[in-house]
């Protein structure tokens, strides 16, 4: 009986700890006059919103606003039905089309310019990627300009990720998409697919009701808000479909399919990989799905394919396992030093359940609560994957290489604890979705995101 109540109350304790870890990052710094940022776009005394990397800046209609409280209603009112009732495919399409809207929808609130100002920054890729005209000496010179005091030093967001997102948008201007709004629209349209990944992987493993059931969370996911043009939401949807076909290598019927699924999963995550430092925490993630999937034998495989994407960069000039120490101490030279890790360890964390939405905590506490029962096989499926999930985002606040603008760079680890949501009790569903869309609405209408 008395576990029976605790898994009542549980996440109601959860979702209180996020509202108060909530109030406590966002009103500590301004009561306190804490400077817990090195720069930002507006000091905390100019309507600045730390921990958030933005500021307020109400918008009370746009030209998604519409379309955005469309979807939510309509979400909120039947998505749970529609995952029960469709077939798997159109489930699949429907769950890319919804996610493609959400995220298009919130963007727009700002108008186009909500499209194409993330990547216009002079700190982010494209800027760099139209002055490229040579990828062997971009590689070969990389890192000798990561240094923020070194000749042609990179931008921000070039200098702290590996070569591969700005080959991404090297490619893109090459084809003639590489005007701020073009680029945007694809990182936009791939972004979107995350949620479908997430569907299949759960599917693959065993657990199509959990995939069928945490459906309308991952669609109306408040990361919405900083996944649409944002190059984290690229690498989101890379890791998402690298991690599902590793899932479709494990459970494969037969050899086949097992090399090619685990090979295109190694190709995917290797490619993650030279994309962001943070990747290879991932290897947490393949590593659970290999366990819940009993099989081990995509794992060979997968490590190969994934070498040779690294191998490959370190053969025309760019070497990760150089890189990174390099990064590290631009970092902590930088604007790391003035970043305090006493406020960032939690309040990293507090960014997160505005980026993932505070329904997270409520099915974070329910998920404790099933461990302690006896798990159906789909339950220890979705309790690995958030457990796996929950692993990432604790060696990645410990690393001390994420001080800040988490809502954007914990991207590809948010889908694997919103799978979490499945687990809540059913009367927690339709409020707990209203609750995730109306966090989405209200983060984008009343804050600049910068993202």
């Amino acid at each position: 009986m008395a576990s029976g109540r605790w898994a009542v109350r549980a996440p109601w304790i959860g979702l209180g700890a996020a509202g108060v870890l909530m109030l406590l990052a966002f009103g500590l710094p301004h009561l306190l006059d804490w400077q817990v940022f090195a720069r930002a776009p507006r000091s905390s005394h100019a309507g600045g919103a730390p921990p958030l990397h933005g500021y307020w800046q109400p918008t009370l209609f746009g030209p998604g606003t519409i379309p955005a409280l469309a979807l939510a209603l309509l979400g909120w009112r039947y998505a749970a039905e529609w995952a029960q009732r469709l077939s798997w495919r159109r489930l699949l399409a429907l769950s890319y089309i919804g996610s493609l809207g959400w995220l298009l929808s919130l963007a727009l609130v700002d108008g186009s310019r909500g499209i194409s100002r993330a990547l216009g920054n002079p700190y982010e890729y494209l800027r760099s990627a139209r002055a490229v005209d040579d990828v062997a000496g971009l590689l070969g010179t990389y890192v000798s300009r990561i240094p923020i005091d070194s000749v042609d030093a990179w931008p921000t967001h070039v200098a702290g990720h590996p070569p591969g997102a700005l080959l991404f948008f090297v490619g893109l201007d090459r084809v003639g998409l590489g005007g701020d709004f073009a680029a945007g629209m694809v990182v936009t349209l791939m972004a979107a697919s995350s949620a479908a990944a997430v569907l299949v992987t759960l599917r693959a493993l065993g657990a199509e009701s959990v995939a069928r059931v945490a459906a309308p969370f991952l669609v109306l996911t408040p990361a919405a808000v900083f996944m649409a043009v944002s190059a984290d939401g690229l690498i989101a949807a890379v890791v998402a479909w690298g991690i599902a076909a590793l899932a479709l290598g494990a459970s494969a019927p037969s050899r086949g399919r097992l090399i090619g699924w685990s090979g295109l999963a190694g190709v995917l995550l290797g490619s993650s990989v030279m994309m962001s430092y943070g990747m290879p925490l991932v290897g947490v993630l393949a590593v659970a799905v290999l366990v819940l999937a009993g099989n081990w034998r995509p794992l060979p495989i997968a490590v190969l394919t994934a070498s040779a994407v690294v191998l490959l960069f370190a053969a025309n000039g760019f070497s990760w396992w150089e890189a990174y120490p390099v990064l590290r101490e631009r970092y902590y030279d930088g604007i790391a030093a003035q970043r305090p890790l006493d406020y960032w360890i939690w309040a990293n964390l507090a960014l997160l359940l505005v980026s993932a939405g505070p329904l997270i905590a409520a099915g974070l506490a329910a998920a404790g609560t099933t461990v302690s029962t006896t798990a159906r096989h789909e339950q220890r499926v979705a309790l690995g994957l958030v457990a796996a999930g929950v692993a990432m985002v604790v060696l990645a606040d410990l690393s001390g290489m994420s001080k800040a603008e988490v809502e954007r760079i914990w991207l590809p680890f948010l889908p694997w604890l919103t799978i979490s949501c499945a687990l809540l009790p059913q009367r927690w569903r339709a409020p707990g979705l209203a609750l995730q869309a109306g966090t989405a609405l209200v983060v984008q209408h009343l804050l600049y995101t910068v993202w």
